[in-house]
């Protein structure tokens, strides 16, 4: 990590990148905010209202002019951007962890990573209990079971509801939506389980965790269960978030995980496995 102030650029400026942008800002993040990049020309008016002016660049100039690239946009993001990153030996944090249920990309980009000495950060997201199951994969891990529960509204536009034709407007009571793989609740998912993509690379992998994707009706929060057995004993979280308001599919909390992880990146404690 570099001695003097951590230089950062946010690939992706919607809710979770402006979220980000305006905490290095306002101070709440100790470093220097010195690109953004996006596709939406509102982008500009991002850059005009912040303090800071950061330029607008494409991804291989801004990986060779800061010291960490946030990525908050998509998986196909990470697919595109996260090889270019790495290759030009700058860190990067990565939202869109359901890109990683790609065996062959992830390796790639470990590879990379190790080869051009620079590191790949995860943030905990909209869950809580990652250092746990972190510390519970050291042994064994049998099972790792995971149910996300959202308004319906919250899933409007996931490739699985437009390919299975569901009336989200229709559902009267919880209905359950999908059960698998992490593997594939990421990709029917994307923009609404990224937090099975964390527990899978946390714990026992994409392919031995169960998710189960629920819509309510009634629910006004979105809310994670995790449930975890093993040689350790037994682990249960469940939280219970608040939906962004810019953003119904995001919880408020996975962008304040986002803040918390480049201010970790900054301060000479760190606390938590």
């Amino acid at each position: 990590m570099p001695k003097n102030r951590l230089k950062i650029g946010v690939f992706g400026c919607g809710a979770i990148g402006s979220a980000i942008c305006n905490a290095i800002d306002e101070g709440t993040i100790d470093a220097d905010l010195i690109a953004i990049c996006d596709r939406d020309p509102e982008i500009e008016h991002l850059a005009d209202s912040l303090a800071s002016h950061p330029a607008t660049m494409n991804i291989s100039r801004m990986a060779r002019s800061v010291d960490i690239v946030v990525e908050t946009a998509s998986q196909q993001a990470v697919r595109t951007i996260a090889p270019i990153v790495l290759s030009a030996g700058c860190d990067l944090m990565i939202m869109s962890v359901g890109a990683l249920s790609d065996a062959e990309l992830f390796d790639q980009l470990k590879d990379l990573a190790r080869r051009n000495d620079c590191r790949i950060y995860v943030p905990s997201g909209a869950v809580a209990g990652i250092d746990g199951i972190r510390s519970a994969a050291i042994g064994r891990i049998d099972s790792v079971v995971l149910t996300t529960t959202k308004p319906p509204a919250g899933f409007a536009g996931a490739p699985y509801i437009e390919e299975h034709g569901i009336d989200l407007s229709s559902l009267r009571e919880a209905t359950v939506l999908f059960k698998g793989t992490a593997a594939d609740a990421v990709q029917a998912f994307p923009a609404n389980v990224n937090v099975a993509g964390t527990l899978s690379l946390a714990g026992i992998g994409y392919d031995a965790t169960v998710v189960r994707v629920i819509a309510d009706p009634e629910a006004t929060r979105n809310m994670h269960e995790i449930k975890v057995t093993g040689e350790f004993g037994a682990l249960t979280v469940r939280v219970e978030n608040v939906p962004s308001p810019e953003n119904p599919k995001t919880s408020y909390i996975a962008m304040l995980s986002a803040i918390a992880t480049l201010k970790k990146l900054t301060e000479p404690v760190w606390v938590g496995t």
